[in-house]
């Protein structure tokens, strides 16, 4: 198990080196120029947090109807992927904020509620492993995303204009990076879910 957990952290820091390289060496943009880079990662990253949750949540409603034990696992270490993700993506933010923009405006509405739903995340999660209720953790795991949704659908966007710059851009290129980024973190996701199952195996074996 130790070897297996060693493993994927080496391929997890294998990923995070080429998410580096290929955000140092992604297309510049007329108006931020190289700086817009930090907006590519940031923005890659904060998708890849919520993909994993919503991917807890999927994992986790197949759990409560199957009641297939594995699954809450899942679920479990899902959640707790994208509750890391999210929290990191917050001084992404803040970099590309002082990058572009050269101040920090705190008080932007989706930068608050995303700092709210980080700390909102990271007690869950500690309140989901204290009660140690796998269809709990299921089950709150679809309740955050889908109320992360509604509360993120009707926020102000400020710093944020939809729908999306990157993807409505017309540059093919930047759209091509941007994916690219995208996959890599993803990847990055599925090790981290990897090394929450290790530890979770690890614990019932030493149990």
């Amino acid at each position: 198990m130790l070897k297996t957990s060693r493993s994927l952290l080496i391929y997890f820091i294998i990923i995070l080196a080429g998410i580096a390289a290929l955000t140092f060496v992604s297309p510049q943009e007329k108006s931020l120029g190289p700086n817009v880079r930090i907006v590519y990662l940031h923005g890659a990253w904060v998708l890849t947090a919520e993909v994993a949750f919503l991917a807890a949540a999927l994992v986790g409603s197949a759990a409560l109807v199957t009641r297939r034990a594995g699954l809450h696992t899942w679920s479990q270490a899902l959640g707790r992927t994208g509750t890391l993700f999210w929290v990191t993506y917050l001084p992404l933010s803040l970099w590309a904020m002082q990058s572009n923009w050269n101040g920090l405006f705190l008080a932007e509405p989706r930068f608050r509620l995303a700092l709210i739903f980080a700390i909102t995340a990271v007690l869950l999660q500690v309140g989901l492993w204290l009660f140690n209720l796998p269809w709990l953790t299921s089950v709150a795991n679809i309740i955050f995303i889908v109320v992360l949704r509604v509360v993120f659908a009707s926020a102000s966007n400020i710093m944020h204009p939809p729908p999306s710059p990157i993807f409505n851009s017309g540059n093919y290129t930047i759209i091509t990076f941007f994916i690219a980024l995208n996959l890599l973190a993803w990847g990055a996701a599925y090790l981290v879910t990897r090394l929450w199952l290790a530890l979770a195996t690890s614990k019932k074996y030493i149990s």
